[in-house]
């Protein structure tokens, strides 16, 4: 891919960078109605992913299927070199790979940093019992402090949901997301509702996530964020992946153009929202 990141540094390619997610022939249906159609795909490690295509298209199916809501019904779904098929949600955070959802919701009787400390502990027998000897800091606190930098919500830690406007409860459930350590984030929707400030600000944060050691996928229909921000875009429609390519390739697309983004002025551009 020609697109080169904010940073300056060369984005990975999906056709040689070391995949974090292989998707291979992955089917998902529900009876007999077929949601995702033998879709396969790869992620690179240390990339920004874009997922994208109208309302029905499979988009929520297929991260269910990736995340053990759904169990694909064929194909495989490999993570970290290993096969996690169907694997349970817990299972995978374990593992490293997690997801966000549309709607934001928090715990409205703690403030932010307890919110994140709830998804950066990681309850077992053992650590119980050494909270319980030295209770001096809670397990998660350095978890809960890098995450709240990476997005930058250092300021609002002691705030509760409430007082929050609807921008700020986004970027608190992106980082209840990282405070769980994951290597792979799969973000859905997490513009909506976003004026284009705020979308402005989130863009700038999802974009440094990589250095951090973070791979993204990103599930949105803002389309100034997902080709702003993305290294490679896939697009579905009725459950099939219909074009896959860097930004300016879906840019001008003309399968992307008929099936989804419509055109703006002249011929064989991708619409700006």
């Amino acid at each position: 891919m020609s697109t080169v990141t904010e940073a300056g540094q060369q984005p990975a390619n999906p056709e040689t960078s070391e995949p974090l997610l292989e998707v291979d022939s992955l089917r998902i249906q529900y009876g007999g109605v077929v949601a995702i159609a033998e879709i396969s795909f790869r992620i690179p490690r240390g990339s920004i992913v874009g997922l994208i295509g109208p309302n029905g298209a499979g988009k929520t199916s297929l991260v269910d299927g990736l995340m053990g809501a759904h169990r694909p019904s064929a194909g495989r779904v490999r993570f970290d070199g290993a096969d996690v098929t169907g694997q349970a949600a817990h299972r995978l955070a374990r593992r490293g790979m997690t997801r966000t959802f549309q709607s934001v919701e928090l715990f409205d009787d703690m403030n932010v940093e307890e919110n994140l400390l709830v998804a950066a502990e990681r309850p077992s027998l053992w650590r119980a019992l050494a909270q319980v000897l030295t209770p001096i800091e809670r397990p998660g606190a350095e978890a809960v402090a890098r995450a709240a930098e990476a997005v930058e919500i250092g300021d609002i830690l002691q705030r509760h949901p409430r007082e929050l406007s609807h921008g700020q409860r986004k970027l608190v459930g992106v980082a209840r997301a990282l405070a769980g350590r994951p290597s792979l984030l799969l973000l859905d929707e997490p513009a909506a509702g976003l004026d284009t400030d705020e979308t402005a600000l989130l863009g700038k944060r999802l974009r440094e996530l990589p250095q951090r050691g973070i791979t993204l996928l990103l599930i949105d229909h803002d389309m100034s964020l997902v080709l702003e921000v993305c290294d490679h875009i896939l697009v579905i429609d009725f459950g099939e992946l219909i074009a896959e390519g860097s930004p300016a390739e879906i840019r001008t697309n003309p399968r992307v153009i008929d099936a989804y983004l419509g055109r703006q002025g002249g011929e064989g551009q991708v619409a700006r929202q």
